[in-house]
């Protein structure tokens, strides 16, 4: 079992390496020990910038070891919400942590000067990082790290890009090219202390206490996830599959979610991308190859018969945000976009959602062209891309409130009414029904995957009592806090039941019951609940933008008398944890 804390401190460019069975032996790994090790590393009060400020990244028992345990648990304080952060990524960062012999990596301080930190097993170095501070594309730092460092196959490079350095509240941290810590402003707590990036060489292995054992829980695991037809789709097309069936029960918000049917969504489908796929990937320990790479070809300005060729991930989440909220009408035109977003390293969702915001702002008459500088058009991919390199540089005050969210532009200028935010979190992309929203509200990340509320929408005929939705939201969110401990991906949760997570345990030496698993998950949530309200969380002030209530959903208008009630309900679980 995966026990040892490495400490990493930047103010004194120091670090040492704790054994501590005790917190991985209580709360197993991934998110139940980050939770007790960002209490034990900060206080709850300070500022997400400030030096005081903690960083923890965190694997479980099953990575490294298991097929699709493949995550890393990121959490930190917010600069997006001035809450609790938490974001998960995949690609090689959590092989890389278990295989440097670390269950979990803590950073605090700041750094006199910009740095990149190298982990490599039991050392860690301190890289001067001035030369490339400023580099603002994150793919060029990526190249430039990997260039210099070694462990190539066996590292993760985790980077910012330009919107980390100006301290965009949504920017985020890059790993592997393609995979991201992605919600929340990890980039800008990064960018914060100095840190361009950190790099973890693995070159360990995993021992294991029962081979037999372990191979037999590995090929059943391994066969279910080869052979399931969700993993097949998800191979496929990637989640990418959701923008038909979305569009067609009329549940995909479109340019801000003025409706939930877009003419273009063909265009904008997976099936369209998959037209211009360029190739499929897999995070490190993942059979399944979800991650799918579009190729768009784009010519040079003063060369004609020369292109240059962007290879950019897309999944649903992307598709919606900069797709089908801006009104793209070509799957080149969402691309363009995307790939601005991607090489200033910001989260996509919120980006999506603020320049959405934007656009309808000014479509309104409530900010002009002043502060946009282009006219934010729905559909106009050269004016979102250029507004992405504004909101990054921020060229004006308007610009520099937009770097905050959709929530304080909101506050600010207006339109708070149609700012598309839960719990300060921007809105991801389902409007399904009422399980959807009060899962983003109620949701400790305030993130769809925090409940699957969406999920619960498309498989429900008629809704229960609404205290009754909540009890069933908060039981599978406190599931979920085991699969975020293990830590495995969410696509596998259909696979990672009670009785196989026990069985995968036991060979790597942790020995647990069905029932002390289930009741360790209710115990994780609401550690992480007391802590989101230490650092000031109050569910009687959740809001709600009233445009959820304009818009259709496949449930037809939602009432706002139900939602009030299951957020009540809520407030009363909070205040009595």
């Amino acid at each position: 079992m995966l026990t040892k804390v490495l400490y990493i401190d930047l103010s004194r460019y120091r670090y040492r390496i704790e054994d501590r069975k005790d917190l991985f032996e209580e709360w197993l790994g991934g998110t139940g020990v980050a939770v007790q090790l960002l209490k034990e590393n900060m206080d709850p009060k300070v500022d997400a910038f400030d030096e005081e400020s903690a960083i923890v990244f965190a694997v479980g028992p099953l990575n490294a070891a298991y097929p699709l345990a493949s995550k890393t648990v990121a959490m930190f304080k917010s600069p997006l919400t001035g809450n609790l952060g938490e974001s998960h990524a995949g690609g090689r960062t959590a092989t890389s942590i278990a295989n440097a012999g670390y269950g979990a990596i803590v950073i605090t301080g700041k750094s006199r000067k910009p740095v990149y930190i190298v982990v490599d097993n039991d050392r860690v170095y301190f890289r001067d990082a001035r030369v490339i501070w400023g580099i603002e594309d994150s793919l060029i730092v990526a190249r430039i790290i990997a260039e210099n460092e070694k462990g190539r196959g066996t590292r993760s490079v985790m980077r910012i890009g330009g919107a980390g350095e100006k301290l965009v509240r949504y920017a985020c941290v890059t790993t592997e090219t393609y995979r991201h810590f992605g919600r929340l402003g990890l980039g800008a707590v990064f960018g914060s202390k100095n840190v361009k990036a950190l790099v973890v060489n693995g070159r360990s292995s995993r021992k294991i206490e029962d081979r037999k054992a372990y191979r037999e829980v590995y090929d059943e695991i391994f066969k279910l996830a080869t052979e399931s037809d969700a993993m097949k789709k998800y191979h496929l097309l990637g989640t990418a599959v959701n923008v038909r069936p979305l569009n067609e029960k009329r549940g995909l918000p479109v340019m801000n979610l003025k409706t939930t049917s877009f003419e273009y969504a063909e265009e904008l489908s997976g099936e369209s991308l998959a037209e211009i796929i360029g190739r499929r990937i897999a995070c490190s320990h993942c059979p399944v190859a979800c991650i799918h790479i579009a190729a768009l070809r784009l010519p040079y300005e003063n060369e004609p018969y020369f292109y240059k060729t962007l290879m950019l991930s897309y999944d649903y989440e992307l598709i919606y945000a900069l797709g089908t909220m801006l009104g793209m009408r070509s799957k080149e035109d969402f691309l363009k976009v995307l790939y601005r977003v991607e090489a200033y390293a910001l989260d996509a969702m919120t980006t999506g959602v603020c320049l959405a915001w934007a656009t309808e702002a000014l479509e309104k008459g409530i900010i002009s062209e002043k502060e946009t500088i282009v006219k934010l058009e729905f559909g106009n991919s050269d004016a979102y891309a250029k507004a992405v390199e504004y909101i990054t540089h921020q060229p004006n005050e308007f610009y520099r409130i937009l770097a905050q969210g959709v929530e304080k532009a909101s506050e600010v200028y207006g339109g708070k009414e149609f700012a598309l935010a839960f719990g300060g979190n921007e809105m991801p992309g389902y409007h399904t029904g009422y399980a959807a929203h009060i899962g983003y509200s109620i949701g400790l990340r305030h993130s769809h995957l925090d409940n699957a509320g969406y999920s619960v929408d498309q498989k429900i005929d008629s809704y229960p009592e609404p205290e009754d939705l909540v009890r069933k939201l908060m039981k599978e969110e406190q599931w979920r806090q085991i699969l975020s401990s293990l830590v495995v991906c969410f696509f596998a949760r259909g696979i990672y039941k009670p009785d196989i997570v026990c069985r995968a345990l036991k060979p790597v030496g942790v020995e647990i019951e069905e029932n002390e698993l289930k009741e360790l998950g209710e115990r994780i949530y609401f550690e992480k609940l007391r802590l989101k309200k230490a650092m000031g969380f109050d569910a009687k002030k959740l809001r709600l933008p009233e445009r959820i209530f304009e818009t259709e959903t496949p449930h037809g208008k939602l009432n706002r008398e139900y939602i009030e009630r299951a957020l009540n309900y809520f407030a009363r679980v909070v205040e009595e944890c």
